[in-house]
């Protein structure tokens, strides 16, 4: 559960900005994941990019990089940021998330790679949506 910030009190993934640090965005999730909850993925495979358009709060555009991971180190804590936990594929609690992933990610964890186009209302409601799967499903563990 994200505890504080954009999308507060919304079961979300860890994620962020890139800082001047990170040489990619890559290296940007693995810091990110361990930030968020003292994880270090030791493989990443990007499985979507999601793009997303706010009517009115342009400031909220953004592009999202999105990866999964099989292997880690460390435990998943609860950090000032985020409150981890696990789900079962068919109990992911999407009436508590983004209203988009319902659309995008059962395909990404049936396997398909994805890129996306997201429209919401300045009170954060899903207008539209566009998405194109540019892999079809393959084993993603």
């Amino acid at each position: 559960m994200k505890k504080r910030g954009f999308a507060q009190g919304k079961w979300n993934g860890v994620g962020g900005k890139m800082d001047d640090k990170d040489k990619n965005i890559e290296e940007t999730a693995i810091r990110e994941t361990n930030e968020e909850i003292q994880v270090n993925p030791t493989s990443l495979k990007q499985v979507a990019v999601l793009n997303f358009f706010h009517l009115g709060k342009t400031d909220n555009n953004q592009q999202v990089t999105v990866y999964l991971t099989s292997k880690w180190e460390g435990e998943p804590t609860e950090s000032e940021e985020m409150a981890p936990r696990w789900f079962k594929i068919n109990e992911i609690p999407y009436d508590e998330m983004w209203e988009d992933d319902r659309f995008w990610l059962p395909k990404v964890l049936s396997g398909e790679t994805v890129e996306a186009d997201f429209l919401f209302n300045k009170n954060q409601v899903l207008l539209e949506h566009e998405i194109q799967v540019t892999r079809p499903a393959v084993d993603i563990f």
